[in-house]
């Protein structure tokens, strides 16, 4: 019986599955088309007949944007009955006409009033601690402007959702039909890397939807009533569509760690290169900020900034493995590391508790 060379070859090396023929990948192949068309399509199901659920996932972000009142002029909402209804910001003139008490945020209450025999409509001021809370959210619907509105609306949810819920399923299948194809070196390099990019994925997601999403909406809404556009009511398929992007392309950005970490595996990049690049990867962010938000300054700078400290810490991982003592490494690395945390915890402490004090010491 002649020897296996496969057993002959170290481990690392061996491949990880049975050798097959040409026909018998493509039959592999358009199992794994067909399990996806399967697995998608009744996902997407599942999301078309809970749509309101959904819909109101994708609407937690606008539902905790908060607007910005800038100044102190005093801020009214109006109330008729339970129905919150519209917020002004006063002029110093309206201020000192109408004398509303001296709380910036204010309810003005909009009441039936018994005039003699005649019931007219009146008001009444008084404060509410609900008030600052109601005249800081960010007043905006969801609409349909066509009879098939609907339709393309519940059709962009089940898609979006369907993809999110399909994606594990999907991703199973793709790599049991890829990974055989690989040695058991090149699958333990791949499996790294995989699990830190569906971390940082994720972790991009998560920080777009919970932290800069809401601050991207309640700033398009200042912009527009900048430039003297109503910004009351927003077409739904479309409000849906830049959610979605754009949390999709947060997550790939958080990506950049991966990408450059591998290219100084392979050698196409240094840790050298990486340290003189710094300069382009500012600007390079600075552009993925402005093409994947909204085009204005604050959101922009709040999506780079995460990016180039993911390319400082990609910086310093292949400075560590450029570097022969390992352990001395670890041990300056430690500093750094606690010499940050210390800074961040300086600067949050002063913006938590120096901002008030400043803001009143100006005022």
């Amino acid at each position: 019986m002649a020897d296996d060379p496969e057993a002959e070859r170290p481990e690392e090396d061996q491949e990880g599955g049975p050798v097959k023929t040409f026909l018998e990948h493509l039959e592999d192949l358009r199992w794994v088309f067909i399990k996806t068309v399967v697995a998608l399509g009744v996902a997407m199901l599942v999301c078309l007949i809970a749509g309101n659920y959904v819909v109101g996932v994708i609407k937690w972000p606008l539902d905790q944007a908060k607007v910005r009142y800038p100044g102190t002029n005093q801020v009214v909402t109006v109330r008729f009955g339970t129905n919150w209804s519209k917020v002004f910001q006063l002029t110093p003139e309206q201020q000192r006409s109408f004398d509303l008490g001296t709380n910036r945020f204010t309810v003005v209450s909009v009441e039936p009033v018994l005039l003699g025999t005649n019931r007219v409509l009146g008001w009444r001021a008084e404060y509410d601690p609900v008030a600052a809370e109601q005249a800081q959210r960010l007043h905006i619907d969801l609409i349909n402007l066509s009879p098939a509105g609907g339709f393309f609306v519940a059709f962009q949810v089940a898609f979006y959702g369907g993809m999110v819920m399909a994606a594990p399923l999907i991703f199973y299948w793709v790599a049991s039909f890829v990974f055989p194809a690989l040695k058991m070196r090149e699958r333990k390099y791949v499996y790294r890397g995989l699990g830190f990019g569906a971390g940082l994925f994720f972790t991009g997601v998560i920080f777009c939807y919970f932290v800069l999403m809401p601050v991207a909406l309640a700033a398009s809404q200042m912009y527009s009533q900048w430039l003297g556009l109503g910004a009351s009511q927003w077409k739904a398929e479309d409000y849906i569509s830049f959610v979605c992007k754009f949390m999709l392309g947060m997550g790939l950005g958080f990506e950049l760690p991966v990408v450059l970490l591998t290219l100084v595996k392979i050698g196409v990049l240094s840790y050298a290169t990486l340290r003189k690049m710094w300069r382009y990867m500012i600007v390079i962010n600075l552009f993925l900020g402005a093409v994947l938000t909204t085009p204005e300054v604050i959101t922009q700078v709040l999506m780079a900034a995460p990016l180039y400290i993911l390319y400082e810490i990609s910086v310093w991982i292949a400075w560590y493995w450029d570097q022969p003592d390992r352990a001395k490494a670890r041990r300056r690395l430690a500093v750094i590391i606690g010499a940050v945390v210390l800074l961040g915890l300086l600067v949050w402490l002063g913006g938590k508790y120096g901002g008030p004090w400043l803001r009143q010491l100006w005022q």
